[in-house]
């Protein structure tokens, strides 16, 4: 036994790394095994720490057997020879890959929270997990790091197998052994007993009270709170989400029958708030409007309460600075699109999850903001509508279909999928305008 527990490997492979005290480090532990001996490693050298979400995909006959493994930003890393041999069809593949995929977003709400994942460009990223075995999960965890931004990334463990050192997609490799006779990880600890998500949250928050993680940059302070939003004569309920220095709000518009407590909108707006975004979610009825069912139709009504919501978060000091881009579901789909083209340029961008653009269809031409329309791939009603409604829009759009999804996205790993193209919409535009005074 080289090791005690993961606590011992952590001091000890702290001790291998203490090269990198002084530089501007950020420590990335691998959930959950790893994160205990990042733990140390960040306590040695006075860094702060977060997880890298990365998930093994598991050969179906023998799951410990990795075949590959996937980031939380979708990176996604294959052993082709593994796959071949055990057969896996490239639909198994698809079904363990999106089961795995909506853990990983679990998970990020589970060990985060509303946080935002930490800023890593120009940055000196050290990844500890604690072992290697294929060495597919380091690999796209260096492959992810490495995609956001970091300029210098260090892979470092306790143990590998002999010679695996040219694995790894990394600028150093740090492993403190590399024995003959490999066959597990946990042949080298006395103690090798599965790592809890308590322990993870518990290591997590001892080093956030410790060195707190730096977030992105910008002034303003984080924002979670419930609002109250006047609209004419009624008042709106709300909740309004901003991460420090987040510079985009993105304002949900609500579809038939749903409130700013639908699960998937919520669902959706925790992705978002992880990736450094704002996010608005309100009520475009009061309950006592609900009751009449064609206001929920009513698209011009439903749009003059999104720009007058919209004015007003503008007004708010949180959101001053910020630009706004609007994420409508359904009707709430036809409401953003109609509110987008009143409001011009003070719109960014707007995604559609399963909606009715051909509600605004007298308005869509007007549209300057880009738009990405979101529909499941067996909801085929809607999808003709939203073909049908694309060719009137003269703003920059995209169509994307999610296979094997209904209407409402409730498949098994398509919610995560709608989520994951909406934050990459919203996070890569590259028309990202400083917002224009409202009047």
């Amino acid at each position: 036994m080289l090791f005690t527990d993961r606590v011992d490997a952590g001091r000890q492979l702290a001790a291998g790394l203490t090269h990198l005290a002084g530089e501007e480090v950020i420590v990335l532990g691998l959930p959950r095994g790893g994160v205990p001996v990042a733990a140390q490693v960040a306590e040695a050298l006075h860094a702060p720490l977060d997880v890298c979400l990365v998930r093994k995909l598991g050969v179906p006959s023998h799951p410990e057997l990795g075949m590959g493994a996937i980031a939380e930003d979708g990176t996604r890393v294959l052993n082709d020879r593994v796959v071949r041999s055990s057969r896996v069809s490239t639909t198994t593949l698809r079904d363990i890959e999106e089961r795995e995929r909506a853990l990983l977003t679990e998970r990020a709400h589970r060990y985060r929270g509303r946080r935002p994942p930490p800023e890593l460009a120009d940055r000196t990223v050290l990844i500890v997990d604690d072992g290697i075995a294929t060495g597919s999960t380091a690999l796209a965890a260096c492959r992810t790091v490495r995609a956001r931004g970091a300029a210098r990334v260090v892979l470092a463990v306790p143990v590998a197998p002999s010679g695996w050192s040219a694995g790894a997609d990394a600028d150093e490799l740090v492993c403190l052994h590399n024995p003959l006779g490999f066959m597990a990880v946990g042949q080298f600890y006395s103690d090798f007993s599965q790592t809890t998500d308590e322990e993870v949250v518990d290591c997590l928050t001892r080093a956030a009270a410790r060195n707190p993680t730096p977030g992105p940059p910008g002034g303003a302070g984080p924002t979670d709170e419930d609002v109250d939003l006047p609209v004419g004569a009624v008042r709106l309920r709300g909740r309004l989400t901003v991460p420090a220095g987040a510079d985009r709000i993105v304002v949900f518009a609500h579809g038939s029958g749903s409130s700013r407590h639908s699960p998937r909108n919520r669902f959706v707006a925790d992705v978002l708030n992880r990736a450094g975004l704002g996010t608005l979610l309100f009520d475009l009825l009061t309950e006592t409007e609900e009751q009449a069912r064609g206001n929920v139709f009513d698209i011009e009504l439903l749009a003059a309460r999104l720009v007058a919501v919209t004015r007003d978060l503008r007004e708010r000091p949180e959101a001053r600075t910020a630009s706004v881009a609007y994420f409508g579901a359904s009707t709430g789909a036809a409401a953003a699109l109609w509110a987008a083209a009143d409001l011009g340029e003070r719109v960014s961008a707007v995604v559609s999850r399963g909606g009715r653009p051909d509600l605004a269809t007298p308005r869509l031409p007007e549209v300057t903001a880009r738009t990405l329309l979101i529909v499941g791939g067996d909801d085929t009603s809607v999808l003709s509508l939203n073909e049908q409604a694309r060719t009137h829009l003269r703003c920059e759009s995209e169509l994307a279909v999610v296979p094997h999804a209904g209407h409402l996205f409730a498949e098994p790993g398509t919610l995560a999928a709608v989520a994951d193209l909406a934050r990459a919409w919203f996070t890569a535009d590259p028309h990202h305008r400083a917002p224009t005074p409202a009047s």
